[in-house]
Parts: C-alpha cells; structure tokens; sequence
C-alpha cells in the first residue's frame, strides 16, 4: 500500500498503476531483473590431468614418508628414549647442582641430541666474559661425557648433548655442544 502523491488516496502500488481516486500516475518501483548468464563448462581433460597430477604427487609423498619411517625406525626408538630420560630427569627439576649451577630441565631434541639447559643464578651477562667462561667450562664438560660411567648409554648410542647456558635473568649466555665425535 502506499498514498498518491497529489490527492493522498492509499493504492494497492504493487497492482495500481494509476490512482484509485484523481488518476494520477503512481510511480512504481523498479524491479531488478536478474538474467542468468550461461556458465561455459570446462573441459573434462584439464580436470583429470590435475587430478592425476595431485595423485602423483600424493603418491610420492606417502611413498617417501613410509620410506622414511621404516628406514629410520632406530632414529625414531632413539628419540624417544632420549624423550623419556628428558622426562625423568624433569621430575627432579629445577635443581641446584653447586652454588653457582641451576638444572632448569632438560630437553630431547630431533636427530639424537639431548639439552641441559642450565642458569647460572649469580651471573648477568653483561658483568662476564662468556667467552672465557665457556672456553673453562668445555674441556671439563667433554671430559665428563667421555669418562662417566652414568653417560654410557649416551655414547653407546652415539647421542649428541647440548649444554646450554643463561644468566640469572634469562638471558642467554653461550652453548656447549658435544656431537659423538668429540667422546669417541
């Protein structure tokens, strides 16, 4: 419904055309007329070509990953050994190993390695020579690796060990890395 603009009367607009009452041209609403516009289709033969071209390299991936964890199964029981001694040893962590070493925990990380991460609670990194303090610390720790009886199972399997350092603020002070060949 809606009113003429000269006289006022209520028209039905959507059927009226003119005024019911002065005969008045009522102006209609536009109606938008949607035409569809035909799709081409595609050709069928690109279609299968990327579809055979996903499958292929589908394909090769699940190939490869197969390949991959049959081969490297050893690396895969390996890493999750190293991944259950992390967590035994976090069960006791944080823990002071003398006044001036904290163990924070440690991690197992891919490729066979294990990492200490340590805080040394009364060094800030802007005070000290890291340098010196690694150049110390290395001989010592690469012996450790080599000789400790409790380090057997680390070396029988050729497993790679960081020993990771930061100061009392969490700012990191330098690494240590002892790959099998250093401990053969």
């Amino acid at each position: 419904m809606g009113k003429c603009e000269k006289c006022g009367f209520e028209n039905n607009m959507q059927y009226d055309k003119y005024c019911r009452s002065c005969g008045y041209e009522l102006p209609q609403e536009e109606v938008e007329q949607i035409t569809e516009v035909p799709v081409p289709k595609k050709s069928g033969t690109k279609n299968k070509r990327i579809g055979m071209f996903v499958g292929i390299i589908v394909g090769l991936l699940t190939m490869y990953a197969a390949q991959h964890f049959i081969f490297s199964s050893d690396l895969f029981s390996i890493d999750k050994s190293v991944a259950q001694l992390a967590n035994e040893i976090n069960k006791n962590c944080p823990m002071m190993i003398d006044s001036e070493t904290k163990l924070d925990n440690t991690i197992a990380l891919p490729n066979k390695t294990f990492q200490y991460n340590y805080t040394l609670v009364n060094m800030v990194k802007e005070a000290v020579d890291t340098l010196e303090i690694k150049n110390a610390l290395e001989p010592n720790i690469i012996n450790f690796v080599k000789t400790n009886p409790q380090m057997k199972e680390i070396r029988d399997h050729k497993i790679t060990i960081n020993y990771y350092y930061k100061d009392k603020n969490g700012a990191y002070l330098f690494q240590v890395k002892v790959p099998p060949a250093l401990y053969k």
